[in-house]
């Protein structure tokens, strides 16, 4: 079906939604599986989701909201076809995007989309609201390009909010295409990415005994409970512990596949 051109398409609203349950043997199945245009979700595994776009954008004055809720004990991920495009709307309104996970007891939450590209002209906000209940596990990517091949990009503001049993674990926000940000060298610098990875959860306990090295005692690197509990710099990129049980990767790039090389390098090194 081709799209409307971008004058003549109306604003949306989408609500789409994801939620497992444990079946027979313990195994994860989808309880609810919820597409709303442009979020459409199919299912590509056992325990694997794919979002598809389904319409261009979002574009402003979209509003797109998406539910994740990962049953007690069981385990999903959610992954997408490719890059989400934000473009410029008929009208002057940001377009919005919100995404509330919820992971429960023993369950576990892997969300690995491609990257998002910021178009010249968009306006962007996106919220993320991830709770995890004590003895749950999350794996969380998100990478940012700034503008196609040769363009500016357009504005965008990232809210990110975990907490872990209620208790505050992180809060970021990211802004982009503002010029005192952008410009900035004690920002971004020359870079056209960004992305982080929260690695949290089951695994990263916050108050494990540290050596010297900021590795947990009787430990190496490459062995389980590995995870540094001291910040550990890259080349453009950074492996920073949390204060809860969890560590940040940050990761800046020329280009989006320099920002997935050096995320995954902090990924292998924050894996507990």
């Amino acid at each position: 079906m081709t799209a409307p051109p971008l004058g003549t398409r109306s604003s949306v609203r989408a609500r789409a939604a994801v939620r497992t349950e444990r079946g027979p043997g313990g195994r994860t199945r989808l309880e609810t599986l919820r597409s709303d245009p442009p979020l459409t979700l199919r299912q590509t595994g056992p325990d694997v989701v794919h979002l598809v776009s389904t319409a261009a954008g979002p574009l402003g004055g979209d509003r797109l909201v998406l539910d994740i809720a990962v049953a007690p004990g069981t385990t999903l991920e959610v992954r997408s076809i490719a890059s989400t495009l934000v473009l410029p709307g008929p009208r002057a309104a940001d377009s919005v995007l919100v995404v509330t996970a919820r992971v429960g007891a023993g369950g576990s939450l892997r969300f690995v989309p491609e990257p998002t590209v910021l178009a010249a002209g968009c306006a962007h906000r996106v919220a993320v609201r991830l709770s995890l209940a004590r003895d749950a596990a999350v794996f969380w990517r998100e990478e940012i390009v700034f503008g196609r091949h040769g363009e500016r990009p357009g504005r965008c503001r990232s809210r990110f909010d975990a907490v872990v049993d209620r208790t505050p674990l992180l809060r970021q926000e990211l802004v982009v295409g503002e010029p005192a940000a952008d410009g900035s060298p004690a920002v971004y610098g020359t870079a056209r990415c960004v992305g982080s990875t929260l690695i949290a959860g089951r695994g990263h306990p916050a108050d494990a005994p540290m050596a010297r090295d900021g590795l947990p005692r009787g430990t190496r690197p490459g062995s389980p409970g590995s995870a540094p509990r001291r910040a550990v710099l890259g080349d453009g990129c950074a492996v920073l512990p949390l204060a809860g049980p969890g560590i940040l990767v940050s990761a800046l790039a020329e280009d989006a596949v320099q920002l997935r090389r050096r995320l995954e390098w902090g990924e292998a090194l924050a894996a507990p």
